[in-house]
C-alpha cells in the first residue's frame, strides 16, 4: 500500500481559498458513481457533490448516476454527464457510493484506466467502500489536498474454452465460483494448477478468490483471510465430500484450469463476483488466471486493513460470560 505523493500529471487548479496553500492538488476531475437507488446513496451523492462545487473541481456523473429515480439533479449546481465508459478515461479521481457490491460493480468499467477510486460505504461491511457517509465531506477534503494512501487490487480473468476458442470471457475483484446451480447434486471435477494435476473432487463447487474476495464468499465457506498486499490465490472447496479437501493458496501467477467429469450429474455454473452465472459443460475447460489490469483503491489517511477487520468481522466483541472479575487490576499490574 502506497502512501500518496502530489499526482506529476495534473499541474494545476482554479484559484480557490481552499487551495491557496496548495500549488498542486492531487486530483481535479472528480467521477462520481452511485448503483443503488436508496434515499441514503443519493443523500451521500448530493452532499459529495456539493463538497466537490465548493472546492471548485470539475464534477463529473456518469449517465445511470445521473438516472437514478431518487436522485434531484436541481440539487447540485455544476455536473457533467457522461456514458459509463468515459468516466474512467476522463476523470483523475472516482468516488463510488454504496457497498463494496457497487465497488465490484464499478470495477470493471474503471481498472482497465488504473483511475483511482475511493468509496463512501452505504452498504454493510464496507471492506471497500470504507469511508462512512457521516465522514465522507472531512475524508473527501483530505484526499483532494493530496493526503491519501493508493492500494492495488488484482483482478481475475476466467474463460470457458472449447478447445482453443474462448466461448465466454469475464474478470472478477472478489471471486470466480463453479457452483451447481439449482441443483441439490454435487459436482464431479477435476482439477490442474500450472499443468499439474491437483484432484478430482466431489462437492458442492469451488470459490477461487482474490485476497480482496478472502474477506467476502470465501471466509464464509471457511477459507483464510488473505492481506491484500499478498500476491496469492485462494482456492475454497464448497462443502467437499471428503474432510481432506482443504482451502488451497497458491502463487498469484497460477493458471486454474477445471474439467468436468464425464461422471457428473447436474449442470455446473460459473460466476465472476456473482455475476449472472453461465453454464461449464464437459467438453469445455474453465481456466483463471491474473487479469493484467488492477483496480487502484484510494483510502483516507489511516485506513488499516487490520482495523477494519476488528470492527466489521467483530474481532474485538468481548463476552461478558468470559470475563473474570479484577480483570482490570490484572493488567494495571502488568
Amino acid at each position: 500500500m502506497e502512501n500518496s505523493a502530489q499526482s506529476e500529471r495534473l499541474p494545476n487548479l482554479h484559484e480557490s481559498e481552499l487551495f491557496h496553500a496548495r500549488k498542486n492538488p492531487a486530483f481535479r476531475r472528480i467521477g462520481l458513481m452511485g448503483r443503488a437507488g436508496k434515499r441514503s446513496v443519493t443523500q451521500s451523492l448530493v452532499q459529495i457533490a456539493q463538497t466537490i462545487n465548493e472546492m471548485q473541481l470539475t464534477l463529473i456523473m456518469d449517465v445511470q448516476t445521473a438516472n437514478l429515480p431518487t436522485l434531484d439533479l436541481t440539487e447540485i449546481e455544476r455536473v457533467k454527464i457522461v456514458k459509463r465508459g468515459l468516466i474512467g478515461e476522463i476523470c483523475d479521481l472516482v468516488i463510488v457510493v454504496g457497498g463494496d457490491g457497487s465497488i465490484l460493480h464499478a470495477a470493471e468499467a474503471l481498472a482497465r484506466y488504473r483511475v483511482p477510486v475511493l468509496g463512501v460505504n452505504r452498504g454493510r461491511l464496507g471492506f471497500l467502500a470504507d469511508v462512512k457517509p457521516d465522514e465522507a465531506a472531512f475524508k473527501l477534503r483530505q484526499v483532494l489536498m493530496g493526503d491519501y494512501q493508493l492500494d492495488h487490487r488484482f483482478l481475475l480473468t476466467m474463460e470457458i474454452r472449447e478447445g482453443r476458442r474462448i466461448i465466454y470471457e469475464d474478470m472478477a475483484l472478489n471471486d470466480v465460483v463453479l457452483h451447481a446451480g439449482k441443483s441439490v447434486h454435487m459436482i464431479d471435477f477435476q482439477m490442474k494448477i500450472d499443468g499439474h494435476d491437483v484432484y478430482r473432487q466431489h462437492s458442492d463447487g469451488l470459490i477461487v478468490a482474490t485476497p480482496t474476495g478472502s474477506t467476502a464468499y470465501a471466509l464464509s465457506g471457511g477459507g483464510p483471510i488473505i492481506h491484500p498486499s499478498m500476491d496469492a490465490i485462494c482456492l475454497v472447496p464448497m462443502h467437499p465430500h471428503t474432510l481432506s479437501s482443504r482451502p488451497i493458496v497458491v502463487s498469484g501467477n497460477s493458471e486454474i484450469c477445471i474439467r468436468i467429469h464425464e461422471d457428473n450429474r447436474t449442470q455446473p455454473m460459473v460466476s465472476a463476483d456473482g455475476k449472472a452465472s453461465v453454464p461449464l459443460d464437459q467438453d469445455q475447460r474453465l481456466y483463471i488466471h491474473k487479469h493484467p489490469d488492477k483496480l487502484t483503491l484510494l483510502h483516507p489517511p489511516g485506513f488499516d486493513f487490520y482495523e477494519a477487520c476488528r470492527t466489521k468481522l467483530h474481532w474485538n466483541v468481548h463476552a461478558e460470560e468470559f470475563s473474570l472479575d479484577g480483570d482490570d487490576d490484572m493488567i494495571d499490574e502488568e
